[in-house]
Protein backbone atom coordinates (compact mmCIF):
# COMPACT_ATOMS: atom_id res chain seq x y z
CA UNK A 1 0.00 0.00 0.00
CA UNK A 2 1.40 3.29 -1.32
CA UNK A 3 0.27 5.02 2.44
CA UNK A 4 2.51 2.52 5.02
CA UNK A 5 5.92 4.16 5.18
CA UNK A 6 8.97 1.64 4.83
CA UNK A 7 11.48 1.50 7.96
CA UNK A 8 14.37 3.65 7.78
CA UNK A 9 17.20 1.90 6.64
CA UNK A 10 19.84 0.91 9.24
CA UNK A 11 23.78 2.32 9.06
CA UNK A 12 24.61 -0.79 7.30
CA UNK A 13 22.28 -0.44 4.89
CA UNK A 14 19.48 -3.00 5.38
CA UNK A 15 16.22 -2.87 6.77
CA UNK A 16 15.38 -3.90 10.65
CA UNK A 17 13.24 -6.64 9.61
CA UNK A 18 16.24 -8.06 7.39
CA UNK A 19 19.10 -10.19 9.43
CA UNK A 20 22.03 -8.54 9.04
CA UNK A 21 24.80 -11.08 7.16
CA UNK A 22 24.75 -14.38 8.56
CA UNK A 23 25.13 -13.12 12.33
CA UNK A 24 22.71 -15.97 13.42
CA UNK A 25 24.15 -19.39 14.04
CA UNK A 26 22.19 -22.39 12.77
CA UNK A 27 21.28 -25.62 14.30
CA UNK A 28 24.16 -27.85 13.97
CA UNK A 29 26.68 -25.42 12.45
CA UNK A 30 29.67 -26.22 13.94
CA UNK A 31 31.61 -23.09 11.87
CA UNK A 32 29.04 -20.68 13.13
CA UNK A 33 30.20 -17.61 15.22
CA UNK A 34 28.77 -15.16 17.42
CA UNK A 35 26.80 -11.75 16.08
CA UNK A 36 29.68 -9.71 17.72
CA UNK A 37 32.28 -11.85 15.42
CA UNK A 38 33.51 -14.59 17.25
CA UNK A 39 33.84 -18.63 17.78
CA UNK A 40 30.46 -19.90 18.76
CA UNK A 41 30.28 -20.47 22.45
CA UNK A 42 31.55 -23.31 23.47
CA UNK A 43 28.69 -25.23 25.11
CA UNK A 44 26.79 -24.32 21.57
CA UNK A 45 29.55 -25.98 19.45
CA UNK A 46 29.20 -29.05 21.57
CA UNK A 47 25.43 -29.30 21.72
CA UNK A 48 26.17 -28.84 17.77
CA UNK A 49 28.07 -31.58 17.35
CA UNK A 50 26.11 -33.99 19.40
CA UNK A 51 22.90 -33.26 17.36
CA UNK A 52 24.84 -34.20 14.21
CA UNK A 53 26.11 -37.09 15.86
CA UNK A 54 22.56 -38.28 16.73
CA UNK A 55 21.27 -37.03 13.83
CA UNK A 56 18.60 -39.99 12.45
CA UNK A 57 18.57 -42.25 15.29
CA UNK A 58 16.02 -43.44 17.40
CA UNK A 59 15.62 -42.99 21.01
CA UNK A 60 16.53 -46.15 21.79
CA UNK A 61 19.60 -46.00 20.07
CA UNK A 62 20.73 -42.75 21.21
CA UNK A 63 20.44 -44.03 24.96
CA UNK A 64 22.72 -47.56 24.24
CA UNK A 65 25.28 -44.89 22.52
CA UNK A 66 24.94 -42.63 25.41
CA UNK A 67 25.75 -45.55 28.34
CA UNK A 68 28.22 -47.18 25.97
CA UNK A 69 30.08 -43.71 26.02
CA UNK A 70 29.80 -43.88 29.80
CA UNK A 71 33.40 -45.53 30.72
CA UNK A 72 32.59 -45.60 34.52
CA UNK A 73 29.48 -47.64 34.06
CA UNK A 74 31.38 -49.51 31.20
CA UNK A 75 33.86 -50.40 33.47
CA UNK A 76 31.77 -51.18 36.52
CA UNK A 77 29.57 -53.56 34.35
CA UNK A 78 32.43 -55.56 33.19
CA UNK A 79 33.66 -55.91 36.89
CA UNK A 80 30.04 -56.94 37.96
CA UNK A 81 29.71 -59.44 35.11
CA UNK A 82 33.38 -60.72 36.41
CA UNK A 83 31.74 -61.18 39.89
CA UNK A 84 28.73 -62.87 39.02
CA UNK A 85 31.03 -65.96 36.69
CA UNK A 86 33.36 -66.08 39.76
CA UNK A 87 30.79 -66.67 42.20
CA UNK A 88 28.74 -68.91 40.32
CA UNK A 89 31.70 -70.52 38.36
CA UNK A 90 33.53 -70.99 40.94
CA UNK A 91 31.10 -73.23 43.67
CA UNK A 92 28.36 -74.18 41.19
CA UNK A 93 24.64 -73.99 40.94
CA UNK A 94 22.20 -76.20 43.17
CA UNK A 95 19.12 -74.52 43.64
CA UNK A 96 15.84 -75.39 42.35
CA UNK A 97 16.40 -78.73 41.45
CA UNK A 98 19.49 -77.48 38.85
CA UNK A 99 22.61 -78.73 39.92
CA UNK A 100 25.89 -77.32 38.05
CA UNK A 101 29.05 -78.43 39.71
CA UNK A 102 31.88 -75.97 40.34
CA UNK A 103 35.41 -75.46 38.84
CA UNK A 104 36.76 -74.91 42.28
CA UNK A 105 37.71 -78.21 44.58
CA UNK A 106 36.15 -77.27 47.98
CA UNK A 107 32.64 -76.26 49.18
CA UNK A 108 31.79 -74.49 51.62
CA UNK A 109 30.76 -76.93 53.68
CA UNK A 110 33.85 -78.76 53.70
CA UNK A 111 36.53 -79.41 56.34
CA UNK A 112 40.58 -79.55 55.95
CA UNK A 113 43.31 -79.82 57.96
CA UNK A 114 44.42 -76.12 58.83
CA UNK A 115 47.46 -75.10 56.91
CA UNK A 116 50.12 -71.80 56.92
CA UNK A 117 48.17 -71.25 60.36
CA UNK A 118 45.06 -70.74 57.97
CA UNK A 119 46.19 -68.01 56.76
CA UNK A 120 45.78 -66.68 52.97
CA UNK A 121 48.17 -68.59 50.39
CA UNK A 122 47.14 -66.38 47.90
CA UNK A 123 50.83 -64.71 46.41
CA UNK A 124 50.50 -61.86 43.73
CA UNK A 125 54.08 -61.82 43.18
CA UNK A 126 55.07 -64.19 41.76
CA UNK A 127 51.18 -64.97 41.07
CA UNK A 128 49.75 -68.70 42.92
CA UNK A 129 46.89 -69.26 44.48
CA UNK A 130 47.87 -72.26 46.47
CA UNK A 131 45.39 -74.90 48.15
CA UNK A 132 43.40 -71.65 50.15
CA UNK A 133 43.75 -68.10 48.88
CA UNK A 134 41.49 -66.25 50.54
CA UNK A 135 42.87 -68.63 53.88
CA UNK A 136 40.73 -70.82 56.56
CA UNK A 137 38.80 -70.58 59.45
CA UNK A 138 39.68 -71.93 62.98
CA UNK A 139 37.45 -75.17 61.81
CA UNK A 140 39.30 -76.14 58.05
CA UNK A 141 36.43 -73.72 56.14
CA UNK A 142 37.90 -72.62 52.91
CA UNK A 143 36.87 -68.47 52.95
CA UNK A 144 37.06 -68.39 49.44
CA UNK A 145 34.47 -71.26 49.22
CA UNK A 146 32.53 -69.60 51.85
CA UNK A 147 33.27 -65.97 50.11
CA UNK A 148 31.91 -67.47 46.53
CA UNK A 149 28.53 -68.90 48.40
CA UNK A 150 27.89 -65.85 49.99
CA UNK A 151 28.46 -63.82 47.11
CA UNK A 152 25.40 -66.39 44.96
CA UNK A 153 23.10 -65.53 47.75
CA UNK A 154 23.82 -62.07 48.28
CA UNK A 155 23.33 -61.09 44.32
CA UNK A 156 20.60 -63.58 44.64
CA UNK A 157 18.75 -61.87 46.87
CA UNK A 158 19.56 -58.17 45.24
CA UNK A 159 18.21 -59.55 41.69
CA UNK A 160 15.34 -60.72 43.05
CA UNK A 161 14.58 -57.71 45.55
CA UNK A 162 15.32 -55.66 42.46
CA UNK A 163 12.67 -57.21 39.95
CA UNK A 164 10.02 -57.79 42.77
CA UNK A 165 10.31 -54.05 43.85
CA UNK A 166 10.14 -52.81 40.38
CA UNK A 167 7.19 -55.09 39.62
CA UNK A 168 4.91 -54.17 42.75
CA UNK A 169 6.10 -50.22 42.52
CA UNK A 170 5.55 -49.67 38.76
CA UNK A 171 2.09 -51.47 38.63
CA UNK A 172 0.59 -49.45 42.11
CA UNK A 173 2.38 -46.44 41.29
CA UNK A 174 0.65 -46.29 37.74
CA UNK A 175 -2.87 -47.05 39.06
CA UNK A 176 -2.78 -44.60 41.54
CA UNK A 177 -1.07 -42.02 39.22
CA UNK A 178 -3.45 -42.79 36.16
CA UNK A 179 -6.70 -43.06 37.83
CA UNK A 180 -6.29 -40.42 41.17
CA UNK A 181 -9.70 -40.27 43.00
CA UNK A 182 -10.16 -42.65 45.37
CA UNK A 183 -7.72 -45.49 43.92
CA UNK A 184 -4.89 -42.75 44.13
CA UNK A 185 -6.11 -42.07 48.09
CA UNK A 186 -6.13 -46.02 48.47
CA UNK A 187 -2.87 -46.92 47.20
CA UNK A 188 -0.67 -44.25 48.99
CA UNK A 189 -2.32 -45.02 51.77
CA UNK A 190 -1.39 -48.94 51.63
CA UNK A 191 1.90 -47.28 50.58
CA UNK A 192 2.33 -45.57 53.85
CA UNK A 193 1.25 -48.55 55.81
CA UNK A 194 3.92 -50.61 54.47
CA UNK A 195 6.87 -47.41 54.82
CA UNK A 196 6.03 -47.78 58.68
CA UNK A 197 6.71 -51.77 59.36
CA UNK A 198 10.18 -51.73 60.53
CA UNK A 199 12.36 -53.80 57.61
CA UNK A 200 13.99 -55.48 60.53
CA UNK A 201 10.68 -56.86 62.03
CA UNK A 202 9.04 -58.33 58.69
CA UNK A 203 12.67 -59.82 58.22
CA UNK A 204 13.18 -61.04 61.18
CA UNK A 205 9.47 -62.95 61.48
CA UNK A 206 9.66 -64.33 57.83
CA UNK A 207 13.38 -65.64 58.48
CA UNK A 208 12.82 -67.23 61.84
CA UNK A 209 9.67 -68.93 60.47
CA UNK A 210 10.88 -69.98 57.10
CA UNK A 211 14.09 -70.43 57.98
CA UNK A 212 14.69 -73.87 55.90
CA UNK A 213 14.14 -71.47 52.62
CA UNK A 214 17.04 -69.64 53.26
CA UNK A 215 18.27 -66.34 51.23
CA UNK A 216 14.86 -66.30 49.45
CA UNK A 217 12.75 -65.84 52.17
CA UNK A 218 14.61 -62.98 52.95
CA UNK A 219 14.73 -61.71 49.40
CA UNK A 220 10.87 -61.69 49.65
CA UNK A 221 11.00 -60.23 52.43
CA UNK A 222 13.08 -56.94 51.74
CA UNK A 223 11.29 -56.85 48.14
CA UNK A 224 7.83 -56.88 49.82
CA UNK A 225 9.35 -53.78 52.02
CA UNK A 226 11.34 -51.91 49.24
CA UNK A 227 8.96 -51.12 46.42
CA UNK A 228 7.54 -47.97 48.09
CA UNK A 229 9.98 -44.88 47.17
CA UNK A 230 9.90 -46.59 43.43
CA UNK A 231 5.91 -46.39 43.91
CA UNK A 232 5.51 -42.81 44.78
CA UNK A 233 8.24 -41.91 41.85
CA UNK A 234 6.85 -44.18 39.65
CA UNK A 235 2.98 -41.87 40.43
CA UNK A 236 4.91 -38.09 40.13
CA UNK A 237 5.70 -39.09 36.46
CA UNK A 238 2.50 -41.10 35.64
CA UNK A 239 0.94 -37.82 36.71
CA UNK A 240 2.53 -35.21 34.52
CA UNK A 241 2.50 -38.01 31.56
CA UNK A 242 -0.90 -38.50 31.32
CA UNK A 243 -2.09 -34.65 30.62
CA UNK A 244 0.16 -34.77 27.36
CA UNK A 245 -0.97 -34.78 24.14
CA UNK A 246 0.08 -38.08 22.83
CA UNK A 247 -2.35 -39.64 25.96
CA UNK A 248 -5.32 -37.45 25.00
CA UNK A 249 -5.24 -38.66 21.10
CA UNK A 250 -4.55 -42.34 22.26
CA UNK A 251 -7.64 -42.06 23.96
CA UNK A 252 -9.64 -40.63 21.29
CA UNK A 253 -8.50 -43.21 19.02
CA UNK A 254 -10.05 -45.65 21.23
CA UNK A 255 -7.29 -47.12 23.18
CA UNK A 256 -7.93 -49.02 26.82
CA UNK A 257 -6.93 -47.48 30.04
CA UNK A 258 -4.45 -50.54 30.24
CA UNK A 259 -2.76 -49.81 26.85
CA UNK A 260 -2.60 -45.91 27.71
CA UNK A 261 -1.07 -47.00 30.49
CA UNK A 262 1.49 -49.89 29.85
CA UNK A 263 1.48 -49.19 25.90
CA UNK A 264 2.13 -44.89 25.87
CA UNK A 265 2.89 -44.08 29.35
CA UNK A 266 5.35 -46.43 30.89
CA UNK A 267 7.91 -46.53 28.01
CA UNK A 268 8.04 -42.50 28.93
CA UNK A 269 8.69 -42.90 32.63
CA UNK A 270 11.43 -46.25 32.21
CA UNK A 271 14.44 -43.94 32.40
CA UNK A 272 13.34 -43.01 36.41
CA UNK A 273 12.05 -47.19 36.61
CA UNK A 274 15.85 -48.29 35.43
CA UNK A 275 17.93 -45.50 37.42
CA UNK A 276 16.04 -45.89 40.60
CA UNK A 277 15.74 -49.53 40.50
CA UNK A 278 19.59 -49.65 40.26
CA UNK A 279 19.75 -47.70 42.84
CA UNK A 280 17.38 -49.84 45.10
CA UNK A 281 19.36 -53.09 44.36
CA UNK A 282 22.84 -51.28 45.44
CA UNK A 283 21.23 -50.20 48.63
CA UNK A 284 19.80 -54.28 49.04
CA UNK A 285 23.34 -55.59 48.93
CA UNK A 286 24.01 -53.05 52.10
CA UNK A 287 20.53 -53.82 53.81
CA UNK A 288 20.60 -57.25 53.55
CA UNK A 289 24.54 -57.57 54.87
CA UNK A 290 23.16 -55.26 57.85
CA UNK A 291 20.21 -57.96 58.54
CA UNK A 292 22.15 -61.05 58.31
CA UNK A 293 25.18 -59.04 60.30
CA UNK A 294 22.25 -58.55 63.05
CA UNK A 295 21.50 -62.56 62.59
CA UNK A 296 17.85 -61.99 61.06
CA UNK A 297 18.95 -62.36 57.18
CA UNK A 298 20.52 -66.07 56.10
CA UNK A 299 20.47 -68.79 58.59
CA UNK A 300 23.24 -71.25 59.03
CA UNK A 301 24.02 -73.69 57.21
CA UNK A 302 23.35 -71.12 54.42
CA UNK A 303 25.83 -68.08 54.61
CA UNK A 304 25.42 -64.57 52.48
CA UNK A 305 28.23 -62.00 52.65
CA UNK A 306 26.51 -59.99 55.52
CA UNK A 307 26.02 -63.65 57.74
CA UNK A 308 30.09 -64.24 57.11
CA UNK A 309 30.92 -61.17 59.02
CA UNK A 310 28.42 -61.86 61.51
CA UNK A 311 29.83 -65.61 61.60
CA UNK A 312 33.21 -64.35 62.51
CA UNK A 313 33.21 -61.18 64.17
CA UNK A 314 34.54 -62.55 67.13
CA UNK A 315 38.00 -63.34 65.00
CA UNK A 316 38.14 -59.31 63.96
CA UNK A 317 41.83 -58.78 65.64
CA UNK A 318 43.52 -62.17 65.59
CA UNK A 319 42.79 -62.93 61.46
CA UNK A 320 41.46 -59.98 59.60
CA UNK A 321 41.16 -61.83 56.79
CA UNK A 322 37.62 -63.47 57.15
CA UNK A 323 36.42 -59.91 56.85
CA UNK A 324 38.51 -58.27 54.29
CA UNK A 325 37.18 -60.92 51.51
CA UNK A 326 33.44 -60.62 52.35
CA UNK A 327 33.62 -57.01 53.07
CA UNK A 328 35.41 -56.24 49.50
CA UNK A 329 32.84 -58.17 47.68
CA UNK A 330 30.43 -56.53 49.42
CA UNK A 331 32.02 -52.99 48.77
CA UNK A 332 32.74 -53.94 44.84
CA UNK A 333 29.28 -55.04 44.29
CA UNK A 334 27.47 -51.86 45.72
CA UNK A 335 29.51 -49.38 43.90
CA UNK A 336 29.52 -51.18 40.33
CA UNK A 337 25.81 -51.21 40.48
CA UNK A 338 25.62 -47.47 41.42
CA UNK A 339 28.28 -46.78 38.97
CA UNK A 340 25.91 -48.68 36.57
CA UNK A 341 22.83 -46.19 37.62
CA UNK A 342 24.51 -43.73 37.22
CA UNK A 343 25.47 -44.24 33.50
CA UNK A 344 21.92 -45.11 32.73
CA UNK A 345 20.69 -41.99 34.48
CA UNK A 346 22.88 -39.88 32.34
CA UNK A 347 21.71 -41.93 29.10
CA UNK A 348 17.94 -41.37 29.84
CA UNK A 349 18.61 -37.33 31.00
CA UNK A 350 18.61 -35.75 28.01
CA UNK A 351 19.77 -32.83 29.93
CA UNK A 352 22.67 -34.27 30.29
CA UNK A 353 25.86 -33.17 27.89
CA UNK A 354 28.56 -35.62 27.23
CA UNK A 355 32.12 -33.69 27.13
CA UNK A 356 33.77 -33.67 23.69
CA UNK A 357 36.63 -35.90 23.31
CA UNK A 358 39.63 -35.03 22.04
CA UNK A 359 39.06 -35.73 18.27
CA UNK A 360 35.65 -33.81 18.49
CA UNK A 361 37.86 -30.76 20.12
CA UNK A 362 40.33 -30.72 17.54
CA UNK A 363 37.73 -30.49 14.47
CA UNK A 364 35.77 -27.74 16.35
CA UNK A 365 38.78 -25.87 17.43
CA UNK A 366 40.31 -26.63 13.33
CA UNK A 367 36.55 -24.97 12.02
CA UNK A 368 36.77 -22.04 14.32
CA UNK A 369 39.59 -21.46 12.82
CA UNK A 370 38.92 -21.36 9.22
CA UNK A 371 36.07 -19.12 10.37
CA UNK A 372 38.32 -16.79 11.82
CA UNK A 373 40.83 -16.26 8.65
CA UNK A 374 38.28 -15.82 6.31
Amino acid sequence: MSGLIPPPPTPGGSSLNEPVGDSEPKVGDTNAVTPGGGDLEPSRAENAIELKEVEGLSQGRIVVRRFLRHRGAMISLGLLIFVILLAFSAEGLDALGIVIPGWWHYKYTDLDNIVNGGQPTLSLWPLNWGNHPFGQDSLGRDVFATVMRGAQQSLMIVFVVGILSTVIGVVIGSFSGYFRGWVDTLLMRFTDAIIIIPLIVLTAVLGRTYGAAGSFVVAIALGLASWTGLARLVRGEVLALREREFVDAARVAGGSNFRIMFVHILPNAVGVVVVNTTLLMSATILTEAAISFLGFGVQQPDVSLGSIIQLYENAFNTRPWLFFWPVSFIIIIALTINFIGDGLRDAFDPRQKRALNKAARKSAAAARAKVATR
